[in-house]
């Protein structure tokens, strides 16, 4: 294992009570006997590059899960609903919601664009999506979209298995003409109404297809 993944491992135990913050830096870092120097020569931007971190090691077991799985007796939309789902179970909630906490400041919010900018380009290029022209932004724009509404959604869900989310996330899919409600939906708390004057800026650029559909490999 190398230096970072032990401070990353190490501050991961305390992110859920201290967030995502210098003090769990300082802490973990402690913990492991390594100088704040080095922590900060790992983590050059301290909190915004832990939850980073984390948020790309979901990505990563993600898409070792998908590439396991057999999915060609599913239509193309029904991957990519399984594929969001997939990103949402193999993390931890506490953990999403300080990182939503986190990206949500406005020195931050370009850190978190880029996050979920990530993991949706990860999702369409693991399904093998080969689009080269305009719709290879417009699938990646849609789907952080679609993946953001989504999380907020499971934050808040109660339901037994999150059922309602999993709902919801049919919903978008099946009609993503549905974003400025989506919008409205996010601003109705206080964590949406941040989240969505940072990295969720990103609805104010989609514009769904007439078609309202998601297509397949680069139609």
């Amino acid at each position: 294992m190398s230096r970072k993944d032990a401070l990353i491992d190490a501050a991961l135990g305390h992110a859920p009570f201290d967030g995502f913050s210098q003090a769990t830096i300082d802490t973990a870092s402690a913990e492991i006997g390594m100088s704040a120097e080095e922590a900060k020569a790992l983590l050059p931007r301290g909190p915004a590059d832990l939850a980073l971190a984390y948020h790309r090691r979901g990505d990563m077991l993600m898409v070792e899960l998908l590439r396991a799985e057999d999915l060609s007796a599913m239509r193309f939309r029904d991957r990519i609903a399984h594929a969001v789902r997939l990103r949402l179970e193999v993390a931890e909630r506490e953990l999403v919601r300080r990182g939503f906490s986190l990206f949500a400041l406005p020195q931050h919010a370009a850190t978190g664009s880029r996050a979920l900018w990530e993991t949706a380009d990860q999702i369409w290029t693991t399904l093998g999506d080969t689009s080269r022209d305009i719709n290879w932004y417009t699938k990646r724009a849609t789907l952080s979209a679609v993946y953001s509404a989504t999380a907020l959604y499971w934050l808040g869900d109660e339901s037994i298995g999150y059922q309602k989310t999993w709902e919801f996330l049919d919903r978008r899919i099946e009609n993503v003409m549905q974003f400025e409600k989506v919008k409205a939906q996010a601003k109705d708390n206080p964590l949406g109404r941040a989240f969505m004057a940072g990295p969720g800026k990103v609805f104010d650029f989609v514009r769904a297809p007439q078609t309202g559909q998601y297509t397949g490999h680069g139609k």
